[in-house]
C-alpha cells in the first residue's frame, strides 16, 4: 500500500508528464469517446483561436482580462490566468449570463416544443453572453456568475459551465407564480408531473398546474409548513447541482469528460444574492471596507468527520486497506500494543488507544493543509464530476466520499445601501493560496479608490490587479510575489462583482 502512496503522490505532483492532456483534444484516460465540448475559454472574453493559444503560454503566463466591459452585466471585472505548468490547459472555467426566469405554458409540451420554450427564456448574443431578450422583457431576471476550477482535465468544468446555469432556469421557471407572489407564497403541493403548484380550495387539497377545473383525488404531497421563496431558491440550487452532477455521469458512457470541477456560483434574483460552493473556491462580500465571508472552503480536514463517518458506517468502501481512524503520524508494525493519540468521526479532540492490527493500514485521511488527501487521491471533498476517479493502481472508488451538495449563503442586496467600492469576488483556489480574505479586500479597496467611478474598465482592472498580486513575478527561483514568497502557481480565475449594479437596474 505504501508503494501506491508513493506513485500516487508522484503521479499528482508530475503536473503534465504524469499523463496530463498535452493538446487541444483533451481525452480522459486514454478515451476514444468524442469530446461533450471542446476546450475553449469562456466566450465573454471574445478570443480567437490564436490568441487562445498564445494564452496557453506557461512561461509567460498572460492575464486575460475582458477586450469590452459592455460583455457582463453590472461592469462587472474579469481576469484569468493559466497554471506554471501543473496540466496543459487552463482547467479553470467561468461563465455569466443573464436570463429571464419565465412562466412555463399551462398543458403538456412534447420535448421539442419545451426544449424551444426553454431557449426563448434567454439567448446568447454575438459575444457568447446570456442577456435578456430586448423585444421581451417579461419575467424574473436572474443574473448568473460562475467559477469552476476543475482538477484532472477540463471537460467536467466546461460542461458545468455551461449547463448547471439552464438546470437552475429549468427549476425556477416551475416555481416561476411563486417568486412573483414572494411576498405571500401559499402552500405548496406536488403536482401529478411532480412541478410544484399553488394549493387551493380545501385544506389538504391540491390543484393539478395542468388540470385546473378540479381537486386531485389522491394528492401526492401536501407542505404544512411554510416556506419562504429563499428557501425554495436555495432548495433548487442544491437539487441543480446534483442534477448537475447525475448528468455528468450519465454522459460519461457516451462522451470523453475529463476530471472533476470544484463549483462556485453566485445568482441575483428577485434583491438577494445567492452564492453557493462546492469546493475550495472562495467568495467574499466587501462592503465598507469590512468582509464578509460567502462561503467555506470543503477540504478533507474542513469536512473530516463527515468522511470518516462514511468510513465506520461502510468499511467496504475502504477497499480493506485504509482506516476512518486518524493518528498523528503513521502507525509502524512494531508500535502494536501500545498506546497512540488518535480520533475518530465522534471526536473533535484527541484520546488514547491501544494499537492493533486494523490500525496498521492507511488513514483515509492523509496530510495536512493543502497537502491534505482523501485516500491519498484527491485535496477536496466536494464538487462535480470525478465518477470514475479511483486509488492509484486499485479498485477503490473515491466518489462515495466526494459530495456534489453545494453550501448555500444568502445576502440581502436590497437592504443595504452600497457605494461604488462594494464589491462580490469571486475567485479559484489559486488566488487564495497565497492571500487571505483581508489581504483581498485591502488591496481591491485601496485599488478602487485610486480610479473614477464611472471609469468602464474599474472592476476589470481589479480583478487583473488581484492577480497580478498572486501570479507574482517570474525570477530565476519561479514566480514570487514582493515578499519573496512562493507566488500562485495555479490556474486563477476571479470575478469582482460590484453590488451598486444592482441598485443600477431597479
Amino acid at each position: 500500500m505504501l508503494t501506491r502512496v508513493k506513485s500516487a503522490v508522484a503521479s499528482f505532483m508530475g503536473g503534465i508528464m504524469a499523463g496530463s492532456s498535452n493538446n487541444n483534444n483533451e481525452r480522459s484516460g486514454g478515451s476514444d469517446l468524442p469530446l461533450k465540448y471542446p476546450y475553449m475559454r469562456p466566450k465573454f472574453l471574445g478570443l480567437s483561436a490564436d490568441e487562445i493559444e498564445c494564452s496557453a503560454d506557461h512561461i509567460a503566463r498572460p492575464i486575460l482580462i475582458l477586450k469590452e466591459t459592455r460583455r457582463l452585466p453590472w461592469a462587472t471585472g474579469y481576469a484569468e490566468v493559466i497554471n506554471a505548468g501543473k496540466s496543459a490547459l487552463n482547467e479553470d472555467q467561468a461563465c455569466c449570463e443573464v436570463v429571464l426566469v419565465k412562466k412555463k405554458p399551462i398543458g403538456s409540451l412534447t420535448p421539442r416544443k419545451l426544449a424551444a420554450s426553454r431557449r426563448r427564456s434567454s439567448i446568447l448574443n454575438s459575444d457568447g453572453v446570456g442577456m435578456l431578450e430586448n423585444n421581451n422583457t417579461t419575467g424574473i431576471p436572474m443574473h448568473f456568475w460562475g467559477v469552476f476550477d476543475g482538477h484532472a482535465g477540463s471537460g467536467a468544468a466546461l460542461m458545468a459551465s455551461k449547463l448547471l446555469q439552464r438546470m437552475i432556469l429549468e427549476r425556477l421557471c416551475d416555481v416561476c407564480h411563486l417568486l412573483e407572489n414572494q411576498n405571500n407564497p401559499p402552500p405548496i403541493c406536488l403536482a401529478k408531473n411532480g412541478s410544484p403548484f399553488q394549493a387551493e380550495a380545501k385544506k389538504g387539497a391540491c390543484l393539478d398546474g395542468e388540470e385546473q377545473d378540479g381537486l386531485l383525488d389522491e394528492p401526492r404531497f401536501h407542505m404544512e409548513k411554510d416556506i419562504s421563496v429563499e428557501s425554495l431558491v436555495m432548495g433548487i440550487i442544491e437539487t441543480a447541482f446534483r442534477d448537475m452532477d447525475d448528468k455528468i455521469e450519465k454522459e460519461k458512457e457516451s462522451y470523453s469528460i475529463s476530471g472533476g470541477c470544484c463549483a462556485l456560483i453566485a445568482i441575483h434574483l428577485l434583491g438577494k444574492l445567492y452564492v453557493a460552493n462546492a469546493g475550495d473556491s472562495r467568495a467574499i462580500i466587501v462592503r465598507n471596507n469590512e468582509v464578509i465571508p460567502m462561503s467555506n472552503e470543503f477540504t478533507p480536514e474542513s469536512e473530516r468527520q463527515r468522511l470518516q463517518y462514511l468510513g465506520f458506517l461502510k468499511p467496504e468502501l475502504l477497499g480493506n486497506e485504509f482506516t476512518h481512524i486518524e493518528f498523528p503520524r503513521r502507525i509502524q508494525h512494531n508500535e502494536l500494543g501500545k498506546k497512540m493519540l488518535f480520533r475518530d468521526h465522534t471526536m473533535t479532540g484527541w484520546a488514547y488507544k491501544t494499537i492493533v492490527e486494523d490500525d496498521l493500514k492507511f488513514p483515509l485521511i492523509y496530510g495536512e493543509g493543502k497537502k491534505a488527501r482523501v485516500m491519498a487521491t484527491i485535496g477536496v471533498t466536494r464538487g462535480l464530476g470525478d465518477h470514475d476517479l479511483k486509488v492509484y493502481n486499485s479498485n477503490i472508488h473515491i466518489k462515495p466520499f466526494l459530495s456534489c451538495c453545494p453550501e448555500v449563503k444568502v445576502y440581502n442586496i436590497s437592504e443595504h445601501k452600497h457605494g461604488a467600492d462594494d464589491v462580490l469576488i469571486m475567485g479559484s483556489d489559486g488566488l487564495w493560496d497565497v492571500t487571505t480574505d483581508r489581504d483581498v479586500a485591502d488591496a481591491v479597496t485601496t485599488f478602487l479608490s485610486g480610479r473614477e467611478p464611472n471609469d468602464p474598465l474599474r472592476y476589470t482592472s481589479a480583478a487583473q490587479d488581484l492577480l497580478m498580486r498572486s501570479r507574482g513575478v517570474l525570477k530565476e527561483r519561479g514566480w514570487r510575489l514582493p515578499n519573496e514568497r512562493l507566488g500562485s502557481g495555479d490556474d486563477i480565475t476571479v470575478f469582482v462583482i460590484p453590488l451598486a449594479g444592482a441598485e443600477l437596474e431597479t
